[in-house]
């Protein structure tokens, strides 16, 4: 060391302290054998207070193992490097304190002893750039995280935004295609009501002005001709009165149910008996085999007004010397009753509108008619838990089956 200094001396100080960082220079036992005035100042020391002291003591005590480990493995491998890289490494101030420092190493031997020179430098300033400038970046993460979820919250508010606006319109889109259909609707009926009411009446109108023509006891048969017509006609016109009440109760909700216990066979006989008065020429009704033991649980007026319906459909549109068939099935609990007739049938693409109120298929508008009956039956079905279905084929006939609970 002495060597070194009185030969090196001179030189060293003039160049080292020409340079802003810091030198350090130690031999192989880490011992300090020289300094310039930037290390002495960085470290917190006097001019030559280093000569001689072990390099930990400018080391962090916490660091000193690790970095006896490391100054042997350079010793070992010397060459010019980076001290501690890939790692933060800390320097050690007189009066305690710790801060960041980066160091080159370079390797070096003078009369076969070696030396390392260690260029040292501080970097806090950096140091605290690097971790303001961290700070920032994680600060402005956490803004544009924030900014993204709540830019991801302002296009979900604008998605349902959207969705409302849309079901709003289609909405609106249905009330005013509904209100097309109503008023559709309404001329209909208008035009079904003026036709089906003045056809009757007007029957009405010509058997009162015959029969009153018919004054003579002898002519008795021919008045009774004419009052049957108009019972006729006015029954008639009593069912659609009755039909027409029964939509507006439905649609009101009004519709009430009385449930009773009666025999089967009571209503269908009442039924086949007035509807034997509408048969045409050469038609018959064939009644149901053993119902005499089944007794149902069911509102009496709304199976007679189904019943009705029904049989009344198929004589309606059956030709003459035709059969109407009436069938009845007991399925566990429930009771199925079909009616099968020899009629017009229905044309198979309009089998889907059957049920549509004021439908009549194209087959059947020449035929009187109001097309609520099958609607009104539908609907009564649905609400007292039973169901209607049908089979149809143009000109050979349709059987109509509906079902419903035994209690």
């Amino acid at each position: 060391m002495k060597v070194f200094e009185e030969k090196q001396g001179n030189i060293f100080r003039l160049l080292s302290e020409a340079i802003s960082e810091g030198i350090i220079i130690v031999n192989d036992k880490q011992e300090i054998v020289a300094s310039n005035g930037a290390a002495n100042e960085m470290f917190g020391y006097k001019d030559d207070e280093l000569l001689g002291k072990q390099l930990n003591l400018l080391i962090p005590k916490d660091y000193h193992k690790k970095h006896k480990g490391h100054f042997e493995e350079f010793i070992d491998h010397s060459g010019v490097r980076q001290m501690g890289h890939g790692r933060d490494i800390f320097g050690l101030r007189k009066d305690g304190v710790v801060f960041p420092v980066e160091a080159g190493l370079n390797p070096f031997m003078i009369y076969e002893t070696q030396y390392v020179m260690a260029l040292v430098s501080d970097i806090t300033i950096r140091k605290n750039q690097e971790r303001e400038i961290r700070e920032f970046n994680e600060s402005l993460e956490q803004k544009i995280e924030k900014r993204t979820k709540e830019l991801h919250s302002t296009i979900l508010e604008l998605k349902e935004e959207v969705i409302k606006r849309k079901e709003a319109e289609n909405k609106i889109k249905e009330s005013l295609q509904k209100e097309r259909e109503l008023n559709e609707l309404k001329t209909k009926f208008l035009s079904l009501v003026s036709h089906e009411f003045k056809t009757p009446l007007s029957g009405i109108l010509t058997s009162v002005t015959l029969a009153g023509k018919y004054t003579l006891t002898e002519q008795q048969e021919k008045r009774e001709k004419h009052l049957k017509t108009i019972q006729s006609k006015v029954k008639y016109l009593n069912n659609i009165l009755s039909d027409f009440l029964s939509i507006e109760r439905i649609e009101s909700g009004k519709a009430t149910y009385k449930f009773s216990t009666f025999p089967l066979s009571k209503v269908i006989n009442e039924v086949i008996y007035d509807a034997n008065m509408l048969l045409k020429a050469g038609q018959k009704i064939n009644y149901p085999q053993d119902i005499d033991d089944i007794v149902v649980n069911f509102d009496e007026k709304i199976l007679e007004l189904i019943l009705t319906n029904l049989i009344n459909n198929a004589i309606k549109y059956s030709p003459e010397n035709s059969t109407i068939d009436v069938s009845v099935k007991l399925k566990g609990d429930k009771l199925s009753i079909s009616i099968q007739d020899e009629g017009m049938g229905i044309p198979k693409k309009e089998q889907k509108f059957i049920f549509n109120r004021y439908f009549r298929a194209e087959n059947a508008l020449l035929d009187q008619g109001t097309g609520i009956g099958l609607n009104i039956v539908k609907s009564h079905l649905e609400n007292v838990g039973g169901t209607i279905t049908f089979t149809s084929e143009e000109n050979k006939g349709s059987t109509f089956t509906v079902e419903f609970p035994l209690i």
